[in-house]
């Protein structure tokens, strides 16, 4: 289970009393869910009326970080293309995996100091994370326009012989070149169509060069034929070849084009190898800080949700649970016994019901704080 259940509930005598009832009811007798401390500074609580704008904020807030870490995430598992399986073991928060960066939350100091006062945090975070989404943004485009132009090249030279580029196939020596007068064609015939191509083609116009058809190639379905003719008689021959279900393919040998191509192709193919390393290693660094900004956020709405609901002074204890899978339903049960007498009103109230003050537009109401963190961040199962 990737799925956490970040609570709070007020300090009883101690808060270490409060920790011990929801161990005894939740994971000592019965196995709900792993259970750790959730560790919050003590943060400077300002005022009631900037606590309360500052709750439907850091709701926003936490909405589009967690909506960057999972684009960095997604675009990780995007670039590493084959190596999909690779990337859970790339998406890490400060060197460790997610699990345990969430289950050992210290509080970052250095970069969130705790003197400043929490409107400033939130907008340390916002500004941070709104750069992470800023940088995402130019450099995907930047690798997506690169590998792009190279699939494109690559698509010309794969696929059928009615659309494929035909430069890697053919030869200098297959044309008849710098004639005035003769011309060398290329023509698909399908290999159901062979002896017909053999027994009519010197007949499709009046100046084919006799016995000039030769099989330069074959894929699965068809054959390129090379065929000589006199100028003049192209537009007769293309006419009278789709009659009879050949493809004549409009190509002029022309090597100068031709190696600009390969050139391209090589230049672009070396540009995404150059790139993916640094790619691959910024995606890795500003996962981990947009992922911590994220929890930070999540500690930020308990504290302020915390006093809001259960006062001053402070004192409640934050508890991180990993619910085991078979009993969620359970432990919703028990978790309300345990706390129901926090707010009589609140038997599960529906979400769409607005309550001042408190920011429950998103989510379930209970009577202790809750949010969800779901360390799931990508679409597919790695």
């Amino acid at each position: 289970m990737t799925e956490f259940w970040l609570i709070s509930a007020p300090g009883e005598k101690t808060c270490q009393q409060t920790w011990d009832k929801l161990m005894v009811a939740t994971s000592r007798t019965n196995n709900l869910s792993t259970n750790n401390k959730f560790n919050i500074p003590d943060l400077k609580v300002g005022t009631l009326d900037v606590l309360v704008g500052l709750s439907d904020e850091l709701a926003k807030l936490d909405t589009f970080v967690e909506s960057v870490v999972k684009k960095v995430a997604q675009y990780m598992a995007d670039v590493l293309e084959d190596s999909r399986d690779k990337v859970q073991e790339n998406l890490l928060a400060n060197g460790v995996d997610l699990v345990t960066y969430i289950t050992r939350f210290q509080w970052d100091m250095a970069k969130y100091p705790i003197k400043q006062s929490l409107k400033n945090i939130s907008e340390i975070i916002s500004k941070q994370v709104t750069q992470i989404d800023n940088d995402l943004k130019a450099r995907a485009s930047a690798y997506n326009n690169l590998k792009g132009n190279l699939q494109n090249l690559e698509r010309k030279n794969a696929g059928s012989l009615l659309t494929r580029s035909l430069a890697d196939i053919v030869k200098k020596e297959d044309f008849v070149l710098d004639s005035e007068y003769l011309i060398t064609m290329l023509v698909v015939v399908s290999k159901t169509n062979y002896a017909d191509w053999q027994k009519t083609y010197e007949t499709l116009a009046e100046m084919v060069v006799p016995r000039s058809t030769k099989l330069l190639f074959e894929d699965n379905e068809s054959g390129l034929f090379s065929v000589t003719l006199f100028r003049k008689a192209v537009d007769d021959f293309k006419h009278k070849a789709r009659e009879n279900k050949f493809t004549v393919r409009d190509f002029q040998y022309n090597e100068e084009e031709m190696k600009a191509d390969k050139e391209e192709m090589t230049r672009l193919s070396t540009d995404k190898k150059k790139q993916f390393g640094p790619l691959v290693r910024w995606l890795k660094v500003n996962f981990s800080e947009a992922f911590i900004a994220w929890i930070h956020i999540k500690a930020l709405r308990v504290f302020v949700e915390s006093v809001l609901r259960y006062g001053l002074p402070v004192n409640f204890q934050a508890m991180l649970l990993q619910p085991n899978k078979k009993n969620m339903k359970k432990l919703r049960e028990v978790l309300y016994d345990l706390y129901k007498h926090l707010d009589s009103s609140a038997a599960i109230i529906d979400a769409s019901m607005d309550i001042p003050g408190l920011n429950l537009s998103q989510q379930e109401y209970y009577p202790y704080v809750y949010y969800k963190i779901d360390c799931n961040l990508l679409d597919f199962k790695v």
